[in-house]
């Protein structure tokens, strides 16, 4: 498609996040930055969050992996909703009790100083690398099909996104970042929606009761795999669901940041209802997607391209209308960038707070100071991640990154599991020494789980066994008195 009209498209997209970064930022304090001084609506919370827990990776990735793994993908989704009931029911009422602006003062006042800085580091080091792969991926596709055709170069293309998010979050922060997550989520919702409609037309499905006829009947819809020794079994991934969705979700300064925007807990509980309803929903959508996406490619004799993740966009931007190509370009921007913005922001506040004491150490007018310095330190952070996945450029690497940034959340669900269900004190100076040992034993018996196990193969299930890991570490070191 034309090159002059998609950067006119992301032009555009980006001057909306201006004009409500202005509106956010007018007459805030320094608290806001951090705070958003819990008066943000729970609705506009709610529906913000799909696009920062859907992120660019899941918008090109999961329609393509029908192909491989059916719709298996939502026996996990299946498992969130067990996870964001857990979320709501115990952990959002303790953070609201606490009265905490970063989550892992909780270790600190639970267990010690030692315990608090290893929480916070892991969230640090996961939400680093997580975002920073998301941006990558989208840069990439946003490079194929707009900055290579320009000459501009990767480094250059992806400076100026990053500074662009640097520059629309900066004054407002999570303030900034509820209002813009809302637009984005409608982009990225808009953008599924009217592929489903373009792709059925095509396909000459008229309404929809007949899409989920031909989804429904279509062999690749199957949800349900029993097979206790696949990694797509379906208590595998319920499990794996649930957990994924505490640690990701519940013990994210990242996605909790917002939820303690809200006025109060029964706002910020019922956000949290709401949010898992339209997100299972949504993640149906995406499944119901890749299933019309294959069957369009069969009924015009299309190649399947060699990477699943590569069938949206390859479909979108070659064989759809331009109109169609320009919701998927908005709607793959807005899922990359809501995840980065929001990151950004909780990356500032764990830093600033849980290592800096910026609430402690500082003056009000410092504070201004040390906060920007962070903000854009992250920033360039995550621009010289991106670069360096891109120096590496190998798709089983990127993979390989994927699986570590679950390994560094279970010392995390060790953590806050044994804080919350144990009354035992711990000696805190040897909690970094077993953050570290849990996820090297839990990598070693995933990696040798068929000769140890009878069998068994490893999934996303490996972050329980490295939660678990965390908490027998824990209990071992256990104080007695």
């Amino acid at each position: 498609m034309d090159s002059k009209l998609v950067l006119t498209v992301i032009t555009s997209y980006f001057g909306l996040l201006f004009l409500i970064s202005w509106f956010t930022s007018r007459k805030v304090s320094e608290e806001t930055f951090f705070t958003g001084d819990r008066q943000s609506p729970w609705f506009l919370v709610a529906f913000g969050m799909i696009g920062a827990s859907l992120s660019g990776v899941t918008f090109i990735s999961v329609p393509g992996e029908i192909g491989n793994t059916k719709f298996h993908y939502f026996q996990v989704v299946l498992g969130y909703t067990l996870g964001y009931f857990t979320i709501a029911k115990v952990l959002l009422p303790l953070y609201y009790r606490l009265n905490l602006v970063s989550i892992y003062t909780y270790l600190e006042n639970r267990f010690g100083f030692w315990s608090y800085k290893t929480g916070a580091f892991f969230f640090i080091l996961s939400r680093t690398l997580g975002s920073s792969i998301r941006v990558f991926l989208v840069a990439g596709v946003l490079q194929l099909i707009l900055f290579d055709q320009w000459g501009i170069p990767f480094w250059f293309s992806v400076l100026i996104t990053v500074s662009l998010i640097w520059l629309y979050t900066h004054r407002g922060g999570i303030k900034t970042v509820v209002w813009t997550d809302t637009l984005q989520t409608f982009f990225m919702l808009s953008a599924v929606l009217v592929s489903i409609y373009l792709v059925a037309k095509d396909l000459d499905i008229l309404n929809f009761s007949e899409i989920f006829q031909t989804v429904a009947t279509d062999s690749r819809s199957e949800i349900f795999n029993w097979d206790w020794q696949s990694g797509t079994n379906f208590f595998k991934q319920f499990a794996s669901g649930a957990f994924i969705t505490i640690v990701m979700t519940g013990l994210d300064q990242d996605m909790m940041q917002k939820n303690l925007t809200c006025k109060n807990i029964g706002d910020a509980q019922k956000n949290m209802f709401w949010f898992t309803i339209i997100l299972v929903l949504v993640n149906l959508l995406f499944l119901v997607l890749g299933v019309l996406l294959y069957q369009f490619v069969e009924n015009n004799a299309l190649s399947i391209p060699a990477r699943t993740d590569d069938l949206y966009p390859f479909l979108a931007t070659q064989h759809f209308s331009a109109f169609a190509a320009i919701v998927f370009i908005l709607g793959i921007t807005a899922a990359a960038y809501s995840s980065a913005d929001s990151t950004l922001t909780a990356l500032t506040t764990s830093f600033c707070f849980d290592f800096l004491g910026i609430d402690k150490k500082y003056g009000k007018e410092k504070q201004v100071s040390v906060r920007k310095q962070v903000h854009l330190a992250f920033t360039a952070m995550m621009f010289l991640v991106v670069l360096v996945f891109r120096w590496i450029n190998d798709q089983s690497v990127i993979n390989a990154v994927f699986i570590i940034a679950g390994y560094t959340y279970g010392p995390l669900l060790g953590l806050y599991a044994f804080g919350l269900f144990t009354k035992w004190q711990v000696k805190d100076r040897v909690v970094p020494y077993l953050a570290v040992a849990a996820p090297v034993l839990a990598f070693f018996i995933s990696q040798n789980s068929k000769k140890l196990l009878w069998g068994y193969e490893f999934g996303f299930e490996v972050l329980i066994l490295n939660g678990l890991l965390m908490f027998i570490g824990l209990f071992l070191v256990r104080k007695n008195d």
